[in-house]
């Protein structure tokens, strides 16, 4: 069984760029950023694919909006340089703005209507497109799914999608499910290291540490969370997945969920690390911080924390 060596103080990079975007040196000048200032030693290089809608069958992954594999390169070049160890997480997004979770088609295959079959071989010739890229670059990991609710039903698919990976890639295989989704997903034997998102509210993490245990102990597999943090929002700290909230920029608000959830997962020895949501391609200056209500921790309180949580785990004084 492959394994996590030691803590993943990891950080996610790049989500929401669009082709063309990673191009230049302000991509490369805010991953040596992310580096430095939240003493990251892992990045999850994250990407996102379309298909139309949440009924289509056919995601475009070679054609824009999604970065080129030139820029894909560069950004697992750029980890590099830096002494990164890189997960590389492809997304599917829907165009018409509907959330992946709800991609989803009838159980078994009706004619005339859009089909499981259709839509997981279109998933596999996209997944396995970055696997070969991953493999030919060294990444350390691959996650192979994020967050797709409606299809973790699908075991026989996800399966035969993990063996058809594993032939072209040889690193960590590891599927990101959704929040309050570790003890639904039953084939978590197929992979090497469970993930989820970590987007629970502050208040909550020891209830949802007991509940995540059982998975993890169940399956005997290392655990990580491949997202997890919260805006820096007035009220995101009690719901921190809810990106469109309204609210006041508030670095209090976040620091005070990232203090919670740090020390409730430093109590549980099971959880393997970290990759934080999330840091931008195009970076705002660091004098911008207190302006900004997003998830990025540059230059507000939550980034001494989290700096000071990654150096102790990496034994950094």
């Amino acid at each position: 069984m492959k394994n996590l060596e030691r803590f993943v103080c990891g950080m996610t990079w790049g989500f929401m760029g669009v082709r063309g975007s990673w191009i230049g040196e302000a991509p490369r000048d805010s991953m040596r950023k992310m580096a430095e200032s939240s003493a990251a030693d892992w990045t999850a290089i994250a990407f996102a694919a379309m298909q139309d809608t949440a009924h289509s069958t056919e995601i475009h992954y070679e054609q824009s909006p999604t970065v080129q594999d030139e820029e894909v390169l560069g950004a697992i070049r750029s980890a590099r340089e830096l002494g990164l160890k890189v997960c590389l997480k492809p997304i599917v997004n829907c165009a018409d703005g509907t959330w992946r979770a709800h991609i989803n088609f009838f159980d078994k295959d009706v004619p005339c209507e859009p089909k499981w079959s259709d839509w997981f071989a279109s998933y596999q010739r996209f997944m396995l497109h970055y696997a070969k890229i991953a493999e030919q670059t060294g990444c350390e990991m691959l996650c192979i799914g994020c967050e797709m609710v409606q299809t973790d039903r699908r075991e026989a698919e996800w399966r035969d999608l993990i063996a058809a990976v594993r032939e072209v890639y040889s690193g960590i295989v590891t599927y990101n499910c959704d929040k309050y989704q570790e003890d639904n997903v039953t084939w978590w034997d197929a992979v090497d290291v469970i993930s989820s998102s970590g987007y629970y509210p502050a208040d909550d993490w020891e209830r949802q540490l007991d509940r995540i245990e059982e998975v993890v102990r169940r399956a005997d597999k290392p655990f990580l969370f491949l997202e997890a943090g919260c805006p820096s929002r007035g009220g995101s700290a009690a719901i921190p997945n809810d990106w469109t909230l309204q609210g006041a920029p508030d670095e209090d608000e976040q620091a005070a969920f990232y203090t919670a959830m740090l020390g409730s997962c430093e109590r549980r020895p099971w959880v393997g690390g970290f990759m934080l949501w999330d840091w931008p391609a195009h970076l705002y200056e660091r004098t911008e911080a207190g302006e900004d209500g997003g998830y990025c921790i540059y230059g507000k309180k939550a980034e001494a924390i989290v700096r000071r949580h990654y150096e102790q785990r990496r034994g950094i004084m």
